[in-house]
């Protein structure tokens, strides 16, 4: 006979980036990260900010705390309110499941309340309007009305699989308009480094655009060369 699970499992010792290492990637686009990255990092593009109509601003960028809720469930996210440190972006893995809400305004209140800064689910939020006027930036999949339970079992704090990568609590968070982002905690210092490069780089192809530039130096050299055939 299988025995049943523990309502919830909570790990104790939680990582966290340093507030240096979090202060850099404030106001960092998430293009940038994941330029630093080579092109990895980027959750699913079905997890999408709730404000896109800009009622919200959605911008976020801090230490993931994870939860791991379980398809319609959201004990573990309530469990989560205690361990939420202040700068906090919460991530509650739904499992994918689309039926019902992986939170709503009362508990987007109280997660602001607890210091978070950000809130991702790959599930449906709902209470558009009571999220927006409480000002906290969510991403997530879409809205729905219908309820969720709050049964178990679930997890605070260990590993979460959500918007096709694994997360870990104190993985950097970079949320804006494109999406989310994930730095990995034992990557931090290099992407920091690798971020100024791109920074650098984004900004000099910018004045050049901005003073006139139609076609890139490379992709002239190339249309050029004997690596194109013209017929």
């Amino acid at each position: 006979m299988i025995e049943e699970p523990p309502l919830l499992t909570i790990a104790r010792d939680l990582r966290r980036p340093d507030a240096a290492q979090i202060a850099r990637f404030q106001g960092v686009p998430t293009s940038f990260v994941v330029d630093a990255m080579y092109g990895s990092g980027a959750l699913s593009n079905r997890i999408r900010p709730l404000g896109e109509s800009r009622d919200l601003l959605s911008v976020a960028a801090g230490p993931a705390l994870t939860v791991g809720c379980g398809a319609g469930d959201i004990l573990a996210l309530l469990a989560a309110l205690d361990s939420v440190r202040e700068g906090d972006v919460v991530l509650a893995a739904f499992d994918g499941f689309q039926g019902c809400a992986a939170v709503g305004d009362r508990v987007c209140g109280m997660l602001r309340n607890s210091g978070a800064v950000g809130f991702v689910t790959d599930g449906p939020v709902r209470d558009y309007a009571g999220i927006v006027e409480i000002g906290l930036p969510c991403w997530a999949t879409g809205l729905t009305p219908a309820s969720p339970y709050m049964n178990g079992p679930g997890s605070v704090g260990l590993p979460v699989q959500i918007g096709g990568r694994q997360v870990e609590t104190g993985d950097m968070i970079v949320a804006d308009h494109d999406g989310v982002v994930v730095v990995p905690f034992g990557k931090i210092d290099t992407v920091l480094k690798k971020l100024e490069t791109v920074r650098a780089l984004e900004t000099a192809l910018d004045a050049e655009v901005a003073a006139g530039l139609r076609i890139p130096p490379a992709t002239v050299d190339l249309l050029r060369s004997d690596k194109v055939q013209y017929v």
